[in-house]
């Protein structure tokens, strides 16, 4: 007989983020992909949008070399289940697979190349969605001048 190795999936959707979060902070690019859905949209705080997740593992292992040791401290969770009323008037809510939607408040940081002298800690928000154990979407607000003009200044 064959076995088959069991891959262990968190069991709630605010797990799935918080150990998304866990893979961006430990510069886990497998751990990542494992997370992300086939459909995983990334969204930078310009607006830019990644979609897949091939494109998105790849851009997280080029982020780790600007940054590697970039890291997300969180330190507020909002969700939002994605929920459609069947009945208006009982009341009644069924809930739907479409998955679940947070918002995550906290801070961002890292130092450019490794540099002690360029790094940067910052206030940041960030939205994301999971379903089927899988994160769909990961949206990032923050004003990115500091850690831009630090590109800018080492890329001379």
């Amino acid at each position: 007989m064959k076995l088959v190795p069991i891959r262990l999936i968190p069991v709630s959707h605010r797990e799935t983020i918080l150990s998304f979060i866990d893979r961006i902070s430990a510069h886990d690019v497998e751990g990542l992909a494992e997370l992300m859905s086939d459909d995983h949209t990334f969204i930078d705080a310009h607006g830019n949008q990644v979609s897949g997740r091939e494109k998105m593992t790849a851009g997280w292992r080029g982020y780790f070399e600007w940054f590697p040791d970039y890291y997300i401290e969180v330190t507020e969770v909002l969700a939002r289940r994605n929920a459609l009323e069947s009945d208006e008037a009982s009341a009644i809510v069924e809930h739907r697979e479409d998955g679940e939607t947070f918002a995550l408040f906290g801070f961002a940081g890292g130092s450019f190349k490794g540099k002690q002298s360029e790094c940067w800690r910052l206030p940041a928000a960030w939205k994301a969605s999971v379903r089927d154990g899988r994160v769909t979407l990961w949206q990032v607000f923050a004003d990115t001048k500091i850690p831009f003009e630090i590109i800018e200044r080492n890329s001379q």
